[in-house]
C-alpha cells in the first residue's frame, strides 16, 4: 500500500534566496556598474547585463507561480526547492532558462520558459488554479513598468537617435531592451495557447473533456507560437502592439534596438 505524502510546513530554509539567485544578482550589479562607466569592453558588460537581468526575471516568473501555489494549498513546492529562486531546481532547466536565453541572444524576444511543476491535487478552487498561471506574467508586467520607471521620471538624460554620444547611452540602450523583453514576455504569456500560461489561466474553466483535449496540445505550444509570430501576419501584429507599449511606459523602438546591437558582441559594425 502507497501513501500520498502529506506537506504540514515548508522546509526551514525554503524561502531563502539560493546561492546560485546571489550569484546572478551580483553578476547583473557588477556588470551594470561595468555598462555604466563603460568599463573594458562595453559591448561585453551590456551582454552581461542584459542576459543576467534577463535570468533574473525568468527566475522571479518561476518563483511567482510556485508560491503563488504554496499559499493555494500545493506545499509540495517547498519540498522541490522552487520558492529559492534556483533555476537549477526547476522541472526542466533547458526550457525555463537555457531556451530562452538562447532565443533573447538569437532573436531580441522574451520567449516564455517552462513552469515550474504544482500539484494541483492540493489546488481545490479554479479561480487560484488560473490565479498561479497568471503570476508569472504579471509578474513580467510589474518588472516592465520597475525597469520602464526611469524613462517615466526622466531620469534618463534626453536620448534620440541623432544622440549617439549622449552620457551613459550604453546603459540605457540595455535598460532599455530589458524592458522590451519584459514586455514581449507579458504579451506571450498572456496569449491563450495550450502549454503557455495563457493557455493554463483558461484551462480549468474547461469541461474535463475540453481539458483533456487541451492537454493534449500543449506540449506543441511552443511550436504553435513559432509558427504564429514568423510565420503568419499576426507577428507582425505582435509587434506593432509590443513597440506601442513600450513607448507608452518611455521606451523608444531605436534605444532597445540599440541595446539589441550592443548585446551582440560577437558582431562587427
Amino acid at each position: 500500500m502507497t501513501y500520498e505524502p502529506v506537506y504540514t510546513r515548508a522546509p526551514r530554509n525554503a524561502f531563502v534566496p539560493s546561492p546560485v539567485f546571489v550569484g546572478i544578482v551580483a553578476v547583473f550589479a557588477v556588470s551594470g556598474f561595468m555598462t555604466w562607466s563603460r568599463f573594458g569592453n562595453v559591448k561585453i558588460d551590456v551582454f552581461l547585463f542584459v542576459i543576467s537581468g534577463w535570468i533574473i526575471s525568468l527566475c522571479l516568473h518561476e518563483y511567482a507561480h510556485a508560491v503563488t501555489g504554496y499559499f493555494s494549498g500545493d506545499l509540495s513546492v517547498a519540498d522541490r526547492g522552487y520558492l529559492r529562486l534556483n533555476p537549477l531546481k526547476y522541472t526542466h532547466p533547458l526550457l525555463s532558462i537555457v531556451l530562452p536565453v538562447i532565443v533573447v541572444i538569437l532573436g531580441g524576444i522574451g520567449l516564455p520558459g517552462g513552469a515550474v511543476w504544482v500539484d494541483h491535487r492540493y489546488i481545490r478552487s479554479r479561480l487560484k488554479d488560473s490565479l498561479i498561471s497568471a503570476a508569472g506574467p504579471l509578474t513580467n508586467v510589474v518588472l516592465a513598468l520597475i525597469v520602464a520607471v526611469p524613462f517615466l521620471a526622466g531620469l534618463a538624460p534626453e536620448l534620440s537617435p541623432s544622440v549617439v554620444t549622449a552620457e551613459h547611452l550604453e546603459f540605457w540602450a540595455a535598460l532599455a531592451l530589458l524592458a522590451f523583453l519584459q514586455v514581449t514576455a507579458s504579451l506571450l504569456n498572456f496569449l491563450p495557447i495550450p502549454g503557455l500560461d495563457g493557455g493554463s489561466i483558461i484551462s480549468p474553466w474547461f469541461s474535463p473533456a475540453y481539458q483533456r483535449a487541451w492537454n493534449l496540445v500543449a506540449p506543441w505550444g511552443f511550436l504553435l507560437l513559432f509558427l504564429l509570430l514568423w510565420q503568419t501576419q499576426l507577428g507582425s501584429y505582435f509587434f506593432e502592439v509590443v513597440n506601442w507599449l513600450a513607448e507608452l511606459i518611455g521606451v523608444p523602438y531605436w534605444l532597445y534596438q540599440l541595446g539589441f546591437e550592443l548585446m551582440r558582441f560577437w558582431e562587427a559594425g
